[in-house]
């Protein structure tokens, strides 16, 4: 007994206002077209919903049951309607972005900010990982697009290009005698070297640049994250491999230096990640236009 949804509306109006005329009005209809559609409503059931009074209609015990259930779907979809318009607003729903802890503090920051001052009724869902680990909150459905370093090679993600790091090995005071120094990479693996996780991007890139040279890079020390890498280095414990753009701040001030050496270190890129052919979010939407 699958009933047309129509019917049940002109059902719901007629018995909230108590007339056909008035239902027809609400629902921009013919009266001879609300009584055909009460009629077919109470042909499928079987029974009587309205009957009629001086002033207009009212609900039978029948229709008063029926009405109770309708009028709860009425709501709701109401309700439904409201909730669609404030997302397409942006009044409501949330934003759920994967990154790494450093992307996320050096990079995606001020964009969340700017974010979060136009569209406060949004909520902000922010998960920390890896590059595979980003890639696969992803496939799962955890976050609505990710900011990894690139280059991701995935048919079922879609990358765009976003900004451009330069990668760089820094050190400080206790290791002033290098400073001005050009080192060659036999050299530098002669110090004590402080890597990032060894399933990070970074990581994976240094690793293979000095394979290519034939060269094994292993970490004096191994940490989980950019600021770990930084304060080691500013303490002396040995040279980090970070992101130049994350330690201009200690750059200017002086409390690490770049290590020199006598091969250009490439750049590395960043993207933003959606899976293919899959709707995303307004929410999502507007966030992606505001950082591609």
């Amino acid at each position: 007994m699958a009933n047309n949804y129509e019917l049940y509306k002109v059902f719901y109006w007629a018995a909230k206002t108590g007339s056909l005329t008035q239902a027809a009005k609400a629902l921009y209809l013919t009266q001879p077209s609300v009584s055909h559609a009460i009629k077919q409503l109470e042909e499928s059931f079987g029974v009587t919903l309205f009957y009629r009074t001086s002033k207009g209609v009212n609900l039978t015990q029948e229709g008063t049951i029926l009405f109770s259930y309708i009028e709860q779907s009425q709501i709701m979809i109401s309700l439904a309607e409201e909730k669609m318009a404030a997302l397409k607003k942006l009044d409501s729903g949330e934003l759920r972005v994967g990154g790494s802890d450093s992307l996320f503090k050096h990079y995606l920051l001020p964009f969340l900010e700017d974010y979060h001052a136009k569209y406060p009724g949004v909520k902000l869902h922010l998960n920390h990982g890896t590059t595979p680990e980003v890639i696969s909150y992803l496939k799962e459905g955890r976050i609505d697009l990710g900011v990894v370093r690139m280059p991701i090679v995935d048919s079922h993600i879609e990358v765009s290009e976003s900004i451009q790091l330069q990668d760089c090995f820094v050190a400080g005071e206790h290791y002033a005698e290098l400073k001005g120094v050009q080192l060659s990479m036999e050299e530098l693996m002669e110090y004590p070297v402080i890597l990032f996780s060894r399933n990070s991007r970074a990581r994976m890139a240094v690793t293979e640049l000095f394979e290519r040279y034939g060269y094994e890079l292993k970490p004096e020390i191994e940490v989980g994250s950019v600021d770990l890498l930084i304060e080691f280095a500013r303490r002396g414990l040995g040279i980090s491999y970070v992101t130049r753009e994350f330690v201009s701040k200690e750059l200017r001030e002086g409390s690490l230096f770049e290590i020199e050496l006598d091969i250009n270190l490439p750049p590395s890129k960043v993207g933003v990640m959606i899976m293919r052919n899959m709707p995303i979010s307004s929410a999502a939407t507007r966030f992606l236009e505001m950082v591609r």
